[in-house]
């Protein structure tokens, strides 16, 4: 050992050594110089309290969660506990009773060298007896969650109870234990969530209290609803002049309606409107089907109608022959007027039922039934088709009746 202390090396390198210690013991610039023993005083904030008490029996509502610590003694150490803040605040209730009461809060596992102030040091506490008990869950949902034209049936929560925990206070305060399903996007098929639990007092404010499980499934079935009924057609205006209405046929005689179930209740059918007012021809339409307020959708939204009209004219058909009906036994009747014992018809209808009428397709009479001999004045009768008007160009005739004896 001694050979080595007078080596030149050791010398050199034992100088070296005590050169660095001595440049690090002296204070440099922008940095603090901390004297051993030096005392001073600082806060601590938040540091969560600790709280022993009977947990499988007992609830515990009043200890803060966190507090602010006055800790004063040697710099070093304080920062050392501001560092590590390897200390521990809590409040002893282990022997606690039921009820309501003002308990100390303590610190321990600090430096004995540290003396330390609790804000607030002292708190009210209320101890209760913890129990458990099962609730049904009801599943909700915000109706505006459901496209229009869906329903949403009963939902199915899964489990259909669960087990909450809490003090007895907040326990009989429980009115409703609810998982609501929360959508951004419309819903218009059955759907499957998770849903939270939430338990809530008459007043719809949180309790405390544990749930387990803390969510539930909820299924919520939707469904279309819709409903098939006849399109009905609605004229609007009258037809032009010698224009006749003969038919209004649609390409599709039914609709599916789409809507909210009461409303779909209460509607029977759906319409489509025609201006008959512009038709002079047989003509095709596309017309929309109108629905009332509530249904919102139909389909088809657009039918085809096809029109067929019939034009009015008029015509005379000449040389109607006049009969004679209804004479008695033994008397002759003889027409004096008209004289050629034909009429002429002035007939009004359709263009297509006038064309080719002839004198054959009408009976012209008089009925004589229980007249006796003289001169009489009668009424022309015309039977003719039924699908025009007719009327002759002489309401009456003359006739002499003879007995022919």
């Amino acid at each position: 050992m001694d050979k080595l202390m007078d080596t030149p090396w050791f010398i050199k390198i034992l100088a070296l050594l005590l050169a660095v210690l001595l440049y690090s013991s002296v204070p440099h610039a922008g940095k603090d110089v901390y004297v051993p023993g030096e005392q001073t005083s600082e806060t601590i904030k938040d540091i969560p309290v600790k709280i022993y008490y009977d947990t499988e029996n007992l609830v515990v509502t009043g200890v803060p969660y966190t507090v602010d610590v006055d800790l004063k003694g040697p710099i070093t150490h304080i920062q050392s506990a501001k560092a590590l803040r390897n200390f521990e605040v809590y409040v002893d209730l282990t022997n606690a009773k039921i009820g309501r009461q003002k308990v100390n809060l303590k610190v321990k596992d600090l430096s004995d060298k540290l003396q330390a102030s609790i804000k607030p040091n002292s708190v009210y506490v209320t101890i209760q007896e913890k129990i458990a008990k099962e609730f049904k869950v009801e599943a909700e949902y915000n109706p505006g969650q459901i496209e229009d034209g869906y329903a949403a049936g009963t939902p199915a929560v899964e489990p259909k109870r669960v087990k909450i925990t809490g003090a007895k206070s907040e326990i009989d305060r429980i009115t409703y234990v609810k998982a609501v399903i929360e959508e951004k996007e419309k819903l218009k098929e059955t759907t499957t969530k998770t849903a939270r639990i939430q338990v809530l007092d008459k007043d719809l404010n949180k309790l405390d209290v544990t749930v387990e499980p803390e969510t539930v499934k909820v299924t919520l079935p939707i469904k279309e609803t819709a409903k098939t009924v006849p399109i009905n057609i609605v004229r609007k205006g009258s037809p032009p002049s010698g224009v006749t209405i003969e038919s209004i046929d649609l390409d599709t005689a039914e609709a599916v309606i789409t809507g909210d179930e009461d409303i779909l209740k209460n509607t029977e059918s759906v319409r489509v409107e025609m201006d008959v007012s512009k038709i002079n021809d047989n003509t095709t339409l596309d017309l929309p089907v109108i629905i009332s307020n509530g249904i919102s959708k139909v389909t088809p939204q657009m039918v085809k109608a096809t029109v067929k009209v019939s034009k009015q004219a008029e015509t005379t058909v000449s040389g109607v022959p006049l009969k004679i009906k209804g004479l008695g036994p033994n008397l002759k009747a003889d027409i004096t007027d008209p004289a050629n014992k034909v009429i002429n018809l002035i007939v009004n209808g359709p263009s297509t039922a006038l064309s080719g009428l002839r004198p054959e397709d009408f009976n012209a009479y008089v009925d004589l039934s229980s007249l006796p001999e003289g001169n009489h004045e009668v009424n022309i009768h015309i039977d003719g088709p039924p699908n025009v008007n007719y009327k002759p160009d002489k309401s009456t005739a003359k006739i002499t009746i003879t007995n022919n004896a």
